[in-house]
């Protein structure tokens, strides 16, 4: 799923639909058991990911998976760029927006694991191919841990920006049949 088209998710499955926004990397070529320092090496390009979350659904079942996998969710782009265009990823700003209110305004800088330690890091456990996409993790902002909690509704309309990509924007349509 790419920009414009509309998130929704199956009616009466979940209540709480949540966005995240997050710097995506396409793998290039195989990788298995990179070294941190050569791991952006094998990144093909980048774009910007929201990966939408069923919060009651996810901690329901206490595996994140289905919460995670309706049809609609985890929509990338709007653009992929080249690692060479693009530049150092961990220096790239995030921000997502509802309905134009930032909700999520951050650096790729203040990640927890940064993307050359992630990509390593998935490496070492499973060998990576091209064409993989690794989302890097979201800043603080999402809407279920807000205090009160924050929820997509029908009508909302997401845009997921990463610095150097553009903006990913999606109408939320809401519980379908």
């Amino acid at each position: 799923m790419r920009g414009r088209e509309p998130l929704r998710w199956p009616a009466g499955l979940t209540e709480k639909v949540d966005w995240e926004v997050e710097l995506a990397m396409v793998v290039g070529r195989r990788l298995r058991a990179v070294p941190e320092a050569e791991a952006l090496d094998g990144v093909f390009g980048y774009t910007a990911a929201n990966d939408i979350s069923a919060r009651d659904v996810q901690f329901e079942d206490v595996q994140w998976t289905r919460g995670k996998t309706f049809d609609t969710f985890c929509p990338v782009g709007p653009t992929l760029v080249t690692a060479d265009e693009f530049g150092d990823p961990a220096a790239k700003a995030l921000q997502l927006r509802v309905n134009g209110a930032v909700k999520q305004d951050s650096n790729a800088a203040e990640m927890i694991f940064g993307p050359a330690e992630l990509v390593s890091y998935l490496s070492h456990s499973f060998t990576l191919e091209p064409g993989d996409l690794i989302l890097t993790g979201t800043p603080w902002g999402a809407g279920g841990f807000a205090d009160p909690p924050t929820f997509l509704a029908a009508g909302d309309e997401v845009e997921a920006e990463v610095e150097g990509v553009g903006v990913l924007a999606n109408p939320v349509s809401g519980p379908t049949a």
